[in-house]
C-alpha cells in the first residue's frame, strides 16, 4: 500500500493531526453530507473548521486510471482550487489532498476550509420572491462571464455548487464548490451559452441574466437571450425525460 499526502504550506503545521484524522475518518467528524457516490465531514483542529470530501472508492478498472494514467478527483479538485484563487476566483480555500494506493487507487480525500454562507444559487430557483434575487443574478452573470473571460469552463456549473455570502448591502459574494470537473479552455459565445444550462434557469432568470451578460460581452440580447434559452431548455427536457423514462 502507498500513501500520497500533499499540504498547503499555510497548514504543514496541522500535517500530522489532519493525517491521524483522514486515518480514521469514520470516526471523525460531522456529517455535511452523506451521499450514495461522496462523503463530505467537518472537523475542527485548534479552532480552525475544515471540510473534508471522500470520494467513492472507484472500480478496478477506474482505480488502475486515477493510477497510472489520470489524476485522481481529490488532487484535481487541490489544484483548480488553488487555480482558481491564483485568477481571482473565490471557492474554500484549499487545504490538502490524500490518496491511497493498493492495486490501484483505493481512497482518496479532498480537504478545504470550511466556510459558512448565507444560502446556495437553489434559493433562487425555489423561490422567486427571494429578497434581492434580481440584484444576486445580475452579480452571478457577472461571476460567470468573469470565469468566461479566465477560460474556466466549469463543467458542473449547477445549481448546488455555488455558495452565496452577502457581504454588505446589495453586494454577494459566490464561491465555486465541487470543483473536480473542469477545464481550462477559450470560451467562445456558444461554450458560453452552452455553460448556463445546468442551472435549471426559468424563463425569468434567464431573461435577467441573459441580459447582463449581453451588455458584458457586446452581444445583442436578442442573440444572447435565444442561445442561453435554447441550451436551458434543451438539458431540462433531457432531464426531465430521463426521469419520465424511470417512473415507467
Amino acid at each position: 500500500m502507498r500513501e500520497n499526502f500533499f499540504i498547503n504550506p499555510k497548514y504543514s503545521h496541522l500535517a500530522e493531526k489532519l493525517e491521524d484524522v483522514l486515518h480514521d475518518f469514520s470516526q471523525n467528524g460531522e456529517y455535511v453530507t452523506k451521499g450514495e457516490r461522496n462523503v463530505i465531514k467537518m472537523v475542527q483542529i485548534k479552532g480552525t473548521s475544515f471540510n473534508i470530501k471522500k470520494f467513492k472508492t472507484p472500480n478496478l478498472f477506474q482505480s488502475l486510471v486515477y493510477q497510472f494514467l489520470r489524476k485522481s478527483k481529490a488532487k484535481r479538485s487541490f489544484e483548480y482550487a488553488s487555480k482558481l484563487i491564483g485568477l481571482g476566483i473565490q471557492t474554500p480555500f484549499p487545504v490538502a489532498y490524500f490518496e491511497v494506493f493498493s492495486g490501484g487507487l483505493q481512497e482518496s480525500f479532498y480537504i478545504s476550509e470550511h466556510i459558512n454562507y448565507d444560502f446556495d444559487f437553489r434559493e433562487l430557483i425555489h423561490n422567486p420572491r427571494f429578497k434581492k434575487r434580481n440584484d444576486v443574478l445580475k452579480q452571478f452573470t457577472k461571476f460567470t462571464f468573469k470565469l468566461h473571460e479566465n477560460g474556466i469552463n466549469f463543467l458542473d456549473h449547477s445549481p448546488g455548487n455555488t455558495l452565496i455570502n452577502e457581504t454588505a448591502k446589495n453586494e454577494f459574494d459566490f464561491y465555486l464548490i465541487d470543483l473536480n470537473r473542469m477545464r481550462f479552455e477559450p470560451m467562445d459565445f456558444e461554450k458560453r451559452m452552452h455553460n448556463f444550462r445546468r442551472l435549471w434557469l426559468s424563463k425569468t432568470m434567464v431573461k435577467i441574466m441573459a441580459q447582463e451578460y449581453a451588455e458584458l460581452y457586446g452581444k445583442s440580447f436578442k442573440e444572447t437571450h435565444a442561445l442561453m434559452l435554447k441550451h436551458s431548455r434543451a438539458f431540462q427536457k433531457k432531464i426531465n425525460s430521463k426521469k419520465l423514462r424511470r417512473r415507467k
